[in-house]
């Protein structure tokens, strides 16, 4: 293993990369960048993508995490698992340029996993290499398969090599996924929780709202399906159960290798999800081929339900929807089937197929689809529309409100709320016509808060600016020039 000095933990993505690839690491860089490919700019601006895996692990039983990278990334990483909800400790190896270059970091893993790996309390540890490891090549490939019986899950997720902590989430979960199904090719494995005799089901593909899966399950019951254990998995056992479906559901349309794996297990996938009319009615029928059943009965049950509810709660707004969930476009379709008017939809996640559906129906439309948005994108957009709403990340709800503009985050507002079936179809209206209503109150304070704050006044409020002495600025612009010439002599 090359290994990189402690002053290139925040050295730039390419440097990384380059880095990675002299070291060994150029098969894992290329799988990344086949899964999850870049868009026209190098990725959309996210928080680390290794929170991603970090999450998925955490939220199992009897899973143990150990985090290998710089300190600094540790301890943020963390902190916002902590933030959102975990319980339970992070493990973590630490280094310094010696223990990094000599391989001794490699071995002090290899200990940790074994000090970790107790039957008793784990069904599987799980090892991820944040940037700094990856760059210098730290080889989790060779960490052993299985220790007592635990499964030992090693995995690379550097920030420059996953776009987004979105798709860090299918990095683990697809690694796990195929750890399972080569055990169910082998031999027996454990019985799932919960499991009902000969029953076909539907495995979802995605993070979902707690209450989206028995809504589902509702939707398939006339069809005489089930639904199998959702992916990102609660337990490792869950993982056989979805296996074992007749068609797994990508409504997360970027979980690429987990996709994956459904289909070396010789399932169908298919893409969208059940949201509004048109979007339950599409779905149910693509459900049905893939099952070999007929959707018939579904449609019959909930196409009515749902034509109630959106009638029941019309929206009446012009809206703007961006987010790294994944699932903007069908909050988008949900929207418009409502009475919306959505002109603008941007994910920071990728295009895929399984995503086609969903596209195809927005651009039929009139809506334009940015995939892997930046920032920038998301924001013009909702200054070129000007909308009565506009959903999106906190920087994009930021910069919409002090404009006057009502905003919703759309992970904390949207992503907490049901999507799919006659719960879904109803569940919008009230908190779009709740923030509509508050475009009066934004423009008055916009007016009253008018220069406070902003970049010379930041702090000082209405106690008036503190006089900068005469001459200040252009000292300074002259120091800046001069010490930049004095740079590019020395360089040459």
């Amino acid at each position: 293993m090359d290994g990189l000095p402690e002053t290139t933990a925040c050295s730039s993505a390419d440097t990384l990369a380059e880095a990675a690839r002299a070291a060994g690491k150029s098969a894992v860089l290329d799988a990344l960048a086949r899964d999850y490919p870049k868009g026209p700019h190098d990725q959309p601006q996210s928080m680390c993508p290794a929170f991603g895996s970090l999450r998925v692990g955490l939220r199992m039983r009897r899973v143990a995490t150990i985090l290998s990278g710089s300190a600094c990334c540790v301890y943020g990483l963390t902190f916002t698992s902590h933030f959102y909800g975990a319980r339970r400790s992070v493990g973590y190896v630490p280094f310094n340029s010696e223990t990094l270059v000599t391989g001794k970091l490699y071995e002090d893993i290899i200990e940790a996993v074994h000090l970790q790996a107790k039957p008793a309390e784990y069904d599987a540890v799980v090892v991820i290499n944040l940037c700094v490891p990856t760059a210098s090549g730290v080889p989790l490939d060779r960490l052993p398969k299985q220790i007592d019986g635990v499964r030992i899950i090693g995995i690379d997720v550097p920030g420059f090599g996953v776009p987004t902590h979105a798709e860090a989430k299918d990095v683990l979960a697809g690694a796990m996924l195929k750890a399972a199904r080569l055990e169910a090719e082998a031999g027996p494995v454990a019985r799932p929780r919960n499991l009902v005799e000969n029953e076909r089901t539907v495995a979802l593909i995605g993070e979902l709202f707690p209450a989206d899966p028995p809504g589902v399950a509702a939707l398939l019951s006339p069809m005489g399906l089930g639904i199998a254990p959702q992916t990102p998995a609660r337990e490792w056992r869950d993982l056989y159960a979805a296996l074992d479906c007749v068609a797994a559901a990508a409504v997360h349309p970027f979980y690429t290798a987990s996709i994956r794996e459904f289909r070396n297990a010789g399932r169908p996938v298919v893409g969208s999800g059940p949201v509004g009319v048109g979007g339950t009615a599409a779905w149910l029928e693509a459900i049905g081929r893939a099952a070999g059943v007929d959707a018939g009965p579904a449609l019959d049950r909930a196409l009515p339900a749902i034509r109630a509810v959106l009638a029941a709660n019309p929206i009446n707004a012009r809206i703007t929807v961006s987010g790294y969930e994944g699932s903007e476009l069908l909050v988008a379709r949900l929207l418009i089937e409502a009475g919306a008017e959505v002109p603008y939809v941007g994910t920071a996640c990728p295009r895929t197929e399984w995503s086609d559906p969903d596209r195809e129906w927005l651009h039929a439309r009139g809506v334009h689809v940015q995939y892997r948005a930046s920032l920038e994108q998301d924001v013009q957009a909702m200054l070129e529309v000007r909308p009565d709403l506009a959903i999106g990340t906190t920087p994009l709800v930021q910069k919409a409100k002090e404009r006057g503009i009502p905003a919703l985050y759309f992970t904390n507002m949207i992503s907490a709320r049901p999507l799919f079936g006659p719960a879904g179809a109803g569940s919008l209206a009230a908190i779009v016509a709740n923030q509509t209503r508050s475009a009066e109150r934004f423009s008055r304070m916009v007016s009253f808060f008018d220069g406070v704050g902003t970049p010379d006044r930041a702090g000082y409020g209405f106690n008036g600016v503190p006089q900068e002495p005469a001459g200040f600025r252009e000292r300074n612009r002259k120091l800046r020039l001069a010490k930049v010439k004095a740079e590019e002599a020395v360089g040459t």
